[in-house]
């Protein structure tokens, strides 16, 4: 058995929906219940939100509660950025532009974007310096999000954190430029520190390429790929899949 598997913590709850539609309002319906409790308990809603394909369904549907969401209560980050321009079709600030801010009474002064166009080391540092302001973090502590929305890519990284990567090692910088060599680019990521310091932390997993890798999450002995690493010592770890990613467990 690895040594790694003494760190390993399997999620706290999977929900298996039967596809894609169910999966999205499973997590709007969760989004919706993380936010009410929030705010209840301190009084906004701090979300850092994912990119990719998966997810914009999601903000697509949230966008749709214009007048039953706090808007003015909820706050937006980003776990991740491209290393491209906030216009470019590759950002997950554009993606999530066009699916909920433009659509959805959100202030403008609530969405806080990663830098990306200022170069990756610049952005890291840049939304480093942004995330601890708002958090009014003191030196040694780590910013505590709300809820972290993260998916998984075919070779089993979250967020920017690509296997063989250097920021899987990151220990003390919140947010880290990494460069992907597969990629042949630099991405801004949160780093597992940070991820794992969240209140809530959700997976949203569709399809059946990664079927693989959420059975190795959840049966696997050692720690395989880099999704793995995610596990909040004081946070909800929960995984919402469909019928197609779950049909090897």
């Amino acid at each position: 058995m690895s040594e790694n598997i003494k760190n390993f913590r399997r999620p706290d709850y999977l929900t298996v929906v039967p596809d894609v539609n169910s999966l999205n309002r499973a997590a709007l319906n969760e989004i919706t219940v993380a936010a009410e409790a929030a705010i209840a308990e301190h009084g906004r809603f701090t979300i850092a939100l994912s990119g990719g394909k998966t997810p914009r369904g999601v903000y697509s549907l949230l966008a749709e509660k214009r007048e039953t969401f706090p808007w003015p209560k909820t706050f937006f980050f980003f776990g991740d950025e491209r290393s491209v321009p906030p216009d470019h079709p590759d950002s997950n600030y554009r993606m999530a532009k066009e699916a909920l801010f433009s659509k959805a009474p959100v202030p403008e002064q609530n969405v806080f974007r990663v830098p990306a166009e200022l170069g990756a080391e610049k952005a890291a540092d840049n939304y480093e310096t942004t995330l601890k302001e708002f958090f009014k973090a003191q030196p040694g502590q780590w910013p505590r999000f709300d809820l972290i929305l993260l998916g998984i890519g075919d070779e089993g990284h979250t967020a920017s954190l690509f296997p063989d990567s250097a920021a899987l090692a990151e220990t003390s910088r919140l947010v880290a430029p990494n460069w992907i060599e597969k990629l042949k680019t630099n991405r801004i990521t949160f780093t597992f520190p940070m991820i794992n310091n969240a209140a809530e932390t959700m997976f949203l997993v569709a399809g059946p390429g990664k079927a693989e890798i959420v059975k190795s999450v959840f049966l696997a002995q050692d720690e395989i790929y880099p999704v793995q690493r995610v596990r909040p010592a004081r946070g909800r770890l929960l995984w919402i899949v469909d019928q197609a990613a779950a049909s090897l467990l």
